[in-house]
């Protein structure tokens, strides 16, 4: 038996999240030293989203490195 295809949670799960939870706001203001005790739970100021596309950039410097190992190991034909 196959899975309907509306059941399925291909990449929906993956997706860069635009709002951040109140708790995961709270967090991120303690990082920045933004946060007091005595600031009040509702009417948080806003965070900035910090977009993550490293991925991309890291297989590029893999192959540019491994394409440098691999000319340094071959003999030199001329």
């Amino acid at each position: 038996m196959s899975l309907h295809s509306s059941l399925k949670v291909d990449s929906a799960g993956a997706q860069q999240r635009t709002v951040l939870t109140r708790i995961e706001r709270i967090k991120d203001l303690m990082k920045k030293d933004l946060w007091y005790d005595e600031h009040p739970v509702t009417g948080l100021p806003k965070t900035k989203i910090v977009k993550i596309k490293a991925a991309k950039k890291e297989k590029k410097e893999e192959e540019a490195k491994e394409g440098e190992a691999v000319e340094a190991a071959a003999p030199e034909t001329k």
